[in-house]
């Protein structure tokens, strides 16, 4: 019997791939598996290789008594059960930049297509009319590009852009003002790029907040003749809002690639001259799926032999002994990244997290990148997990700054998270309580207090006076939000205090505005984690 890894290819991948892996490994093709072969058989290899059709189950991952590594050929890994393959010890990568330039191609055509009526000018020719003078069209030389999302497609559209002398606008809070720079690319707020872009493309992660980001409050913020891309995912545009856009001049033309629900063979925008729209082809290249299949093969191989597997979607492998010294501290930095995000002001640029206590005896880094991950998950194209943090931060040009300190004089461990944003810088720390070391909050905005992290939070800055704790609890008693617990900063003799207080639901935006409108408050932030 071979002493050599086994490998299952379940299906298709770039034949390269398949040579790769037959390098170093005994691999089977199960491209044309009967139902129900591989569950029987899944016990047999060390890793697995397939694209969006297997579904890795708990129970098929139970099944799998040798395998080590699970390599997903595409960017999504919604078909495999990561905390199942996780608790199991198994290694899951897949091939998150594999479709990017086919993306950022993708979205420049329909621009082309939607500028010059490419679709509609066709279909006429080829049904024996001659409409020349119906479809003459505009230039992209000269107009204004927004890009909304500035991670890897939307900085790979940008570059073209630029090739098309357009004018570049972008908006993402998680890219620094330098990186814009580096791409001669102008960062701007949402609300400037809506009214000077004669063209938008959209490149955000779905996540509740994005979910209909382009709807007819944004659309009215536009300027008149728009046009609109979407390669991204389909829920971030409101399909009615657009309608109506379209139906009254506001908007000039949009292209879809993507929908709210996939396959979508019929909808009213479809048989509209000023409309194009194409069946989710943005990663469908060949090349493009050779890399994916390429790439997933490289990082099995590594899985197998010990190599760094650059693009795993769980947490890299770390010492035992110091894993279990940082792991309870893992999703405290995590809510400190995600709090310090939260209170600020704008873009990131700079992020410091200082450990200090027992905890800096220790190889401190999974802290860094823990707290990354709070700051830039639900805020990125891909998503973000504690291998791929650092290499998503060096994209936006986020730098991470780590220090260690044995000694902390008030706490046994210590975390503090500082965040250049917008200008200012915001501090958060907190430490671990009890037994399992429970996350607590124990300064925001320049004081101390003891406060168990919660699902959501409100922090506000006032002047230290009678009657602002009443304020507060009465202003959420009126709007029905329920305080679970609350914690007051105020040190001797300062002019403000800071209150931070956890709830059992979100808190409703307009509960801050009311009370941050009143004079003596300065500042108010909800946050979810």
């Amino acid at each position: 019997m071979s002493e050599r890894p086994k490998v299952l290819v379940k299906e298709k991948i770039a034949e390269a791939g398949v040579d790769l892996l037959r390098e170093r490994f005994d691999v089977e093709v199960g491209t044309d598996w009967p139902e129900g072969e591989l569950e029987s058989r899944i016990g047999e290899f060390d890793a697995i290789l397939i694209r969006s059709a297997t579904k890795m189950t708990p129970e098929l991952i139970g099944a799998a008594a040798n395998l080590r590594a699970i390599g997903r050929a595409g960017t999504g890994v919604d078909n495999v059960d990561i905390p199942a393959a996780t608790k199991r010890g198994i290694i899951v990568a897949n091939a998150p930049e594999s479709n990017s330039v086919a993306a950022a191609e993708h979205t420049l055509a329909l621009a082309l297509a939607l500028f010059r009526n490419v679709p509609q000018a066709h279909a006429t020719l080829a049904q024996g009319e001659w409409a020349r003078s119906r479809f003459g069209g505009n230039e992209l030389y000269g107009k204004t590009l927004g890009v909304i999302g500035f991670g890897r497609i939307g900085q790979l559209v940008a570059r073209r852009a630029l090739a098309f002398d357009m004018q570049v606008l972008a908006f993402d809070k998680f890219v620094s003002a330098e990186r814009f720079r580096e791409l001669g690319v102008e960062g701007v707020d949402i609300d400037e790029l809506y009214s000077r872009a004669d063209l938008i493309t959209i490149h955000l992660p779905k996540t509740p907040e994005t979910i209909d980001w382009i709807d007819a409050e944004a659309l009215a913020k536009m300027k008149d003749g728009v046009r609109i891309v979407n390669c991204a995912r389909g829920e971030l545009i409101d399909l009615g809002a657009l309608e109506a856009g379209l139906d009254s001049g506001k908007v000039a033309g949009a292209a879809l690639d993507v929908f709210p629900s996939e396959p979508m063979t019929e909808h009213p925008l479809f048989g509209r001259d000023d409309v194009v729209v194409t069946p989710h082809l943005g990663a469908s290249t060949a090349e493009a799926q050779d890399r994916a299949g390429i790439v997933t093969a490289e990082q099995v191989s590594a899985a197998l032999t010990g190599g760094v597997v650059t693009n795993a979607v769980n947490i890299t492998s770390v010492r035992p002994e110091t894993m279990e010294a940082l792991a309870p501290f893992v999703p405290l930095c995590e809510k400190l990244g995600r709090l310090a995000q939260g209170l600020g002001n704008g873009s990131v640029d700079r992020v410091e997290v200082e450990v200090r206590g027992r905890l800096a005896e220790h190889d401190t880094r999974l802290l860094g990148i823990s707290t990354l991950v709070g700051i830039l998950s639900g805020h990125t194209e891909e998503p973000v997990n504690l291998v791929n943090a650092p290499t998503v931060a060096e994209d936006r040009g986020i730098e991470l700054v780590e220090t260690t300190d044995t000694v902390s004089p008030d706490f046994t461990e210590l975390i503090t998270v500082r965040l250049e944003s917008g200008g200012e810088t915001v501090e958060v720390a907190g430490t671990g309580v009890g037994p399992r070391n429970d996350p607590y909050l124990v300064r925001a905005w320049g004081q101390d207090f003891y406060l168990p992290f919660a699902d959501h939070i409100a922090v506000f800055r006032y002047d230290d006076k009678p009657g602002m704790i009443g304020l507060v609890g009465s202003t959420f008693g009126e709007h029905g939000a329920n305080i679970v617990s609350a914690a007051v900063g105020a040190e001797a003799d300062a002019p403000e205090a800071v209150m931070a207080l956890t709830t059992d639901a979100p808190v409703p935006s307009e509960v801050i505005e009311e009370i941050v409108s009143r004079a003596d408050f300065h500042r108010g932030k909800a946050v979810d984690f």
